[in-house]
């Protein structure tokens, strides 16, 4: 197993983050590091970086370093992106960097910057059509695409750090300075053309600091119970409702709001303004946040090199066998429980009447149903319910992850914890409670049809006769001990199914 460190040195701030690079093209997150550095700060009278912003971010490329060493790291991959590649010092202070620590800063231009934003959310999300709008410090990536395909970027070089402080001069009310901040950024979007030519099915995924805090803030004043950035939905007028608040503030009172960060909210409304000055130009309904971008795109590059050429085809499966390898799982007995989960969802289609879309998470829950095992085998059920809560999967919606991981949880006694369920009840229809339960049993059934982990069970057809349901069994051997553990299944059948269950 290979360790790199990634690097992202932006306009705002400097971030580490060290990842294992797994066999079989995976990788996981094993530690990050994050400072504010402020290197596009006072940046517009001449251009330079100024001294007190090269100390700091020296000072955190020691502790990187640090860090670094620490781990014994195999590689690092340092890029800078805006405020550095404006720089006309730029020579000086890598070279700075590259003398005191030893590591090689590499200055991204901008269409290498845009493409690994794009591999780092084309790798990580299941949208057909998006916008992606990532917010620096010292400038603002747009990239666009459609069916995995880049279409299109560009770069404006205004980010949160510039736009504040380009109105920060004027005598003006905070509700008058971030209204210009609004016009001006809607005067920019203006010179990309392609901005006038999107389809009315395109999404904005916003990727940065700026959009986390965004995304934070909206979970708090909904109470919202699960804390993930990755996929969260905002819509077009809780953002525009958010924004037309935070406007009128002082910097004291802005400081304040919770789930904003303090070392941000000096440049979170000009992050804002210039938001909902897109959603407004491009009629846009809500923003999806995702937790993934430039980093991620350079963990891609590395860690998966074939995502240099075309993008992942099945990023939720990527996802599953990356968790799946990490805990050192039985990976085939878990593509035989959802290979049989299949055939049931098929075979039973004539009475759960779910419709396809709820496949995703009937994968998900019968790939990863054991992945608690690795916490404790007793009630590991429980633990892998927690494990998909909390695993940040990729290509999958934060509701699909929700139901996900109670349909695991199903697998084994087919009881929910149910304080535990009462937190995420109101995110879920009722059909979505109606499916947890169908696809519970199931997985519970699919499980015990390869109880022995032998692969014995090859298929299975079900007959619905009068108040029954018969499952007949093909299979490859002796399988008296599946059928035998799939029975006491029976009573969450019938409850779920309103039929009695024999097993053939």
């Amino acid at each position: 197993m290979e360790k790199i460190a990634i690097i992202d040195l932006g306009s705002n701030s400097a971030r580490l983050v060290l990842v294992d690079i797994l066999e079989g093209g995976y990788f996981s997150v094993v530690d990050q590091l994050k400072e504010t550095v402020r290197l596009a700060q006072d940046m517009e009278d001449d251009g330079f970086l100024k001294q007190s912003r090269i100390f700091q971010a020296i000072k955190t490329f020691k502790m990187f370093r640090k860090l670094c060493d620490a781990n014994k790291v195999d590689r690092i991959y340092a890029f800078a992106t805006s405020a550095v590649r404006r720089a006309k010092n730029q020579r000086g202070f890598l070279d700075e960097i590259l003398a005191t620590t030893g590591i090689k800063v590499r200055v991204l231009d901008e269409n290498e910057e845009a493409q690994l934003i794009y591999q780092g959310v084309i790798n990580s999300m299941d949208v057909p059509r998006g916008i992606i709008m990532d917010i620096g410090g010292g400038g603002i990536q747009f990239i666009y695409y459609n069916r995995r395909n880049l279409l299109g970027h560009a770069t404006l070089p205004i980010g949160a750090v510039t736009l504040t402080e380009m109105f920060a001069g004027e005598e003006l009310s905070p509700e008058e300075r971030n209204d210009k901040i609004y016009a001006y950024v809607r005067q920019q979007l203006d010179k990309v053309e392609w901005m006038n030519d999107i389809a009315p099915d395109t999404r904005l995924i916003g990727v940065g600091g700026s959009f986390r805090n965004l995304g934070k803030i909206s979970r708090m004043l909904k109470k919202y119970p699960l804390d993930m950035a990755h996929n969260y939905v905002i819509s077009a007028t809780e953002l525009q409702g958010i924004y037309a608040n935070i406007k009128k503030l002082s910097l004291d009172k802005t400081m304040k709001i919770k789930g904003l960060s303090s070392l941000r909210a000096d440049i979170f409304p000009a992050a804002l303004a210039a938001v909902n000055a897109v959603t407004d130009k491009l009629g846009l309904e809500d923003a999806v946040i995702s937790g993934c971008g430039l980093r991620e795109g350079a963990m891609f590059r590395y860690a998966v090199p074939s995502t240099n050429e075309k993008p992942l085809s099945d990023v939720l499966g990527h996802s599953i066998y990356s968790l799946l390898n990490f805990f050192g799982e039985n990976i085939e007995h878990a593509e035989q429980v959802y290979n049989l989960s299949v055939q049931l969802f098929k075979q039973l289609k004539v009475l759960h009447k779910l419709p396809r879309a709820y496949v995703k998470v009937l994968r998900t829950a019968a790939m990863l149903h054991d992945a608690g095992n690795r916490v404790k085998y007793y009630d590991h059920q429980k633990h892998s319910a927690y494990i998909i809560l909390n695993s940040g999967l990729y290509g999958i919606s934060q509701k699909d992850l929700i139901m996900s991981a109670f349909v695991a949880e199903l697998h084994r006694k087919g009881e929910l914890s149910m304080p535990e369920f009462m937190r995420y009840r109101e995110l879920l229809t009722d059909e979505d409670v109606d499916a947890i339960y169908k696809l519970g049993v199931i997985v519970r059934i699919a499980e015990s049809f390869d109880r022995s982990m032998s692969g014995v069970i090859k298929t299975i057809t079900c007959d619905v006769l009068g108040d029954s349901v018969i499952m007949k069994t093909e299979a490859d051997g002796d399988c008296s001990l599946e059928i035998k553990d799939a029975m006491q299944a029976g009573a969450n059948f019938r409850k779920a199914y309103k039929k009695n269950l024999q097993i053939l």
